[in-house]
């Protein structure tokens, strides 16, 4: 079976996974820095709001609204045009860093918009990197709790409701990340993220088909149900 084209939507949410051919993709302070100043040079060139991002040993995760249908993926492409020959140049070595292309799935922002960053930030503490999400370094929970603005992060309005205040949505933004998500929520943001299937209620992904004129979710399993005489 042909696999279907990216969805890309422009306005719109998207869970983001690039995933690495090789552990570790960085490896030291000076890779972290290098790969998040080219994100945030090719997402302000191509006009991608980035809202959470963790990097880890072996994928990046990013929570990101594209201004345009092209825009994220021009963004990726420039990025690893950027990181790859310099991590090879660094390290003595040659080809390709990562996995095949990039992963996205549209989310439907009232629903799993804070359930989608938590499940980034919480990555490292999954895991078993850290024990909490404020310990690592490499991910946007430090902007979100108030510990150090990031210039990357570009708050999306699910994280201002949070609160009236900075202090506000601070505050509220840690209690969501003690608690756990659950096993469904694990399950549903990674299907979607490493298949690229849209991310909601039914009634988001009926419209959102409705909308693009094509399937974004997995097709039922077996054979069609025959109409009665």
């Amino acid at each position: 079976m042909a696999r279907l084209p990216r969805l890309v939507i422009p306005h719109q949410p998207h869970l983001v996974l690039q995933q690495g051919i090789e552990r570790p993709i960085f490896r030291d302070t000076e890779d972290h820095a290098a790969f998040l100043t080219w994100l945030r040079d090719a997402a302000k060139l191509f006009k991608v709001a980035i809202h959470a991002y963790v990097l880890l040993p072996d994928r990046v995760h990013l929570l990101a609204t594209p201004g345009d249908q092209p825009g994220l993926g021009r963004m990726m492409q420039w990025i690893g045009r950027h990181y790859v020959p310099w991590f090879n140049r660094k390290y003595s070595r040659a080809g390709t860093l990562w996995q095949g292309r990039f992963k996205a799935a549209v989310i439907d922002s009232e629903r799993y918009f804070m359930v989608c960053s938590r499940y980034i930030e919480l990555q490292p503490v999954l895991d078993g990197l850290v024990g909490a999400a404020t310990d690592y370094p490499w991910s946007s929970c430090a902007h979100h709790v108030g510990v150090k603005p990031d210039p990357l992060i570009t708050d999306h309005q699910s994280y201002w409701f949070l609160g009236n205040t900075p202090f506000g949505r601070e505050a509220a933004y840690k209690a969501l990340l003690e608690q756990a998500l659950t096993s469904e929520e694990i399950a549903a943001i990674g299907e979607a993220e490493s298949k690229g299937w849209a991310l909601g209620s039914k009634e988001f992904k009926g419209l959102l088909e409705k909308g693009v004129q094509r399937r974004v979710s997995p097709a039922r399993r077996g054979r069609p149900r025959k109409n009665a005489p």
